[in-house]
């Protein structure tokens, strides 16, 4: 029996070495690779994922360019499997993380690199970057706002409205790991470049969504996020009445309100609109409106909804209805 289980040993170490060795990892760089060519069948293809914050500003990107691409899905372990670290997609991106915009089979990395490539390659497609320079400028300001930015948001959450979202994010993934058994979890153990997260994410499996609030470093960090977002979107408040238009910057939809887009909707995935979008920012409050009016709203980030996010979703709504203690865990103390 031992001689069994020696060998089922040698076994697993020598399997777990060998996909080690195929699964090789590491951050990238942003923008273009040149010097790296993939299989394509068009001009433009997307690796990307249904609930991924920054996928949604690529989407939305491309669909506002009028871009055709091919579409290439990739699971996350919040939607069902580590697919992001398999060895197929590690051969796209070391660093594991979605999307990646091909142009011609060369590969961009960083949404906010992503967009301002495709924007200035879309060929007679509308333009989304203005051409005023002070309005530029205005709109590369907003984009960095928008843009979530190192391996550890939570640093720069102040910084930037993108960072600050995972942090209120953390609710619904509590109720979407939920979903996910947990050997999946076990292979980000294994194989993801940051073990954090995969450590994250089992604990949030072992406790569930209701033990959120009760979880004090996590309440912390969802605290620190929604103080931090309030005063992003106090930023965004005063910026969109000093606009001469709907938008941010003035009448033009550019490359900032397509990064906007995307946090406003993960803020509606988490049930945080109605703490954000008051009666003391009615332009925010029209913003929104508008922004959900465009096709493209419908086209990259509707069309792409996943039912993990709004089974998620409701478990949140129900749980602040029934549960005042989680309610007042999360919503408590808001500097507005």
């Amino acid at each position: 029996m031992s001689e069994i289980i020696v060998m089922l040993l040698i076994g697993l170490i020598s399997w777990y070495l060998w996909e080690k060795s195929h699964r090789k990892t590491h951050a990238m760089l942003g923008g273009i690779d040149e010097n790296r060519t993939f299989p394509h069948t068009k001009t433009w293809t997307l690796y990307h994922n249904e609930f991924s914050l920054c996928s949604k500003k690529t989407r939305v990107c491309l669909e506002e360019l009028g871009i055709d691409y091919e579409s290439h899905l990739i699971d996350l372990i919040e939607t069902g499997a580590y697919e992001n670290i398999s060895r197929r997609f590690l051969e796209v991106n070391p660093s594991g993380l979605v999307p990646v915009l091909l142009h011609e089979g060369h590969p961009i990395y960083e949404s906010h690199q992503q967009i301002s490539y495709a924007a200035a390659h879309s060929g007679d497609a509308p333009l989304l970057v203005p051409e005023d320079i002070d309005a530029k400028q205005t709109m590369d300001y907003w984009v960095h706002k928008s843009s979530l930015i190192g391996d550890d948001p939570f640093v720069a959450m102040r910084e930037t409205a993108g960072n600050a979202v995972p942090g209120l994010t953390l609710p619904i993934f509590a109720g979407m790991i939920a979903h996910i058994p947990v050997h999946r979890i076990f292979e980000g153990l294994l194989f993801h470049r940051i073990k954090q997260r995969a450590m994250f994410f089992l604990l949030l499996k072992l406790r569930g969504l209701a033990k959120v609030a009760q979880m004090k470093p996590l309440l912390k960090l969802i605290n620190q996020s929604r103080d931090a977002m309030s005063t992003h979107m106090d930023e965004l408040e005063f910026r969109l009445a000093q606009s001469e238009g709907k938008w941010i910057v003035g009448s033009q939809f550019t490359l900032a309100d397509v990064g906007m887009m995307a946090i406003f909707d993960r803020l509606r995935e988490g049930d945080w609109l109605d703490l954000f979008l008051t009666d003391e920012r009615p332009n925010i409050c029209s913003y929104w409106r508008e922004l959900q009016l465009r096709p493209s709203y419908q086209n990259g980030v509707t069309n792409f909804s996943h039912p993990l996010v709004a089974r998620a979703t409701k478990k949140i709504q129900a749980l602040k209805l029934s549960n005042p203690a989680f309610r007042s865990a999360l919503l408590d103390d808001v500097t507005l």
